[in-house]
């Protein structure tokens, strides 16, 4: 007998058959863009009113301009920065000028400038902290004095003067700081700068000054203790900061440290006890040394130097 056909039972552990997939609705075709009459049609979009412009200001009236606007101003020819123009006023460093002018420590013309870089004419006005600064450039001069000139810019007689000697130091008009004797020797100081030469000069500020002191004979140990102590002469009371024996040297040396500017102070102290003086050698003033300063030459300055004595007082 043929086989019976008997279909398989489907086990329910059998996956099941899967669906087909039902056909995807054909794409609906976009309708076509307007045409650009269409377009037209739409409402144009407002167009924003122009910008009036704003009504010109008001001049300022003279007399009311802002003291604290920094004036614009190129190079002209013949100016010089403004920190440069203070530090040849007398005034202070370069460096330390930039510091007050940041600050707004410095006016040019009544306006306050803080630009750095500023340029100034010799013609323009410019103060510090008020005060009116000279255009005239300051200059320091030392010069280690030999004999036989006198201290003054001009002598009727004819004598030769220390002016003589730093002829060539500077085309600014000196003056010398002090004075020393004409058969005193050491260091002098020059200078234009009046405001500073005051103070270096008044008793006040007790600037000091070194000698070395040759005696015609041997300084016995009371008389400088005497003139430690302070002695009086035919003008008042002297008081001497130190004084002693120089170092190897013979006990007819001595070194003398005075603050008092008096005429001949130091030969008058010793004449006052019966001694004379052969040879006076002033070799500090103010802080200031001969080092590598020979006898009849001078030197300038440096600016480290300036601000010391600047810094005196």
């Amino acid at each position: 007998m043929p086989p019976k056909n008997n279909p398989r039972k489907s086990s329910p552990s059998s996956p099941k058959a899967k669906p087909t997939r039902q056909e995807r609705p054909e794409r609906q075709e976009r309708p076509a863009r307007q045409e650009k009459s269409e377009r037209q049609d739409r409402p144009k979009r407002l167009e924003r009113p122009a910008r009036q412009s704003r009504p010109a200001s008001k001049p300022r009236p003279e007399g009311k301009e802002k003291s604290t606007s920094t004036p614009k101003r190129s190079n002209p020819r013949g100016s010089m920065r403004l920190n440069r123009f203070i530090a040849h006023g007398g005034i202070c460093s370069r460096r330390e000028a930039d510091t007050f002018i940041s600050a707004g420590s410095v006016t040019v013309n009544g306006k306050v400038v803080s630009e750095m870089g500023y340029q100034v004419l010799p013609t323009d006005e410019v103060r510090f902290d008020g005060r009116l600064i000279s255009s005239e450039r300051k200059e320091y001069v030392l010069l280690n004095k030999p004999k036989n000139f006198i201290t003054t810019t001009s002598d009727e007689k004819g004598r030769r003067t220390v002016m003589e000697l730093i002829a060539n130091a500077s085309k600014q008009r000196l003056f010398p700081v002090g004075r020393l004797d004409r058969n005193t020797t050491g260091l002098l100081l020059f200078t234009n700068d009046g405001e500073l030469a005051d103070k270096l000069t008044h008793p006040k500020f007790r600037v000091r000054k070194i000698y070395h002191v040759v005696l015609n004979q041997s300084v016995k140990v009371n008389h400088l203790q005497a003139i430690e102590a302070g002695i009086t002469l035919e003008d008042g009371p002297i008081e001497v900061d130190a004084i002693s024996y120089i170092q190897g040297a013979t006990k007819s040396e001595v070194g003398i440290e005075i603050h008092s500017g008096k005429n001949r102070v130091v030969r008058r102290i010793f004449e006052h006890l019966g001694y004379e003086v052969t040879k006076l050698d002033r070799v500090s003033f103010a802080g200031l040394t001969k080092k590598d300063l020979p006898r009849g030459h001078f030197r300038h300055l440096t600016e480290k130097e300036v601000s010391f004595l600047r810094m005196i007082g």
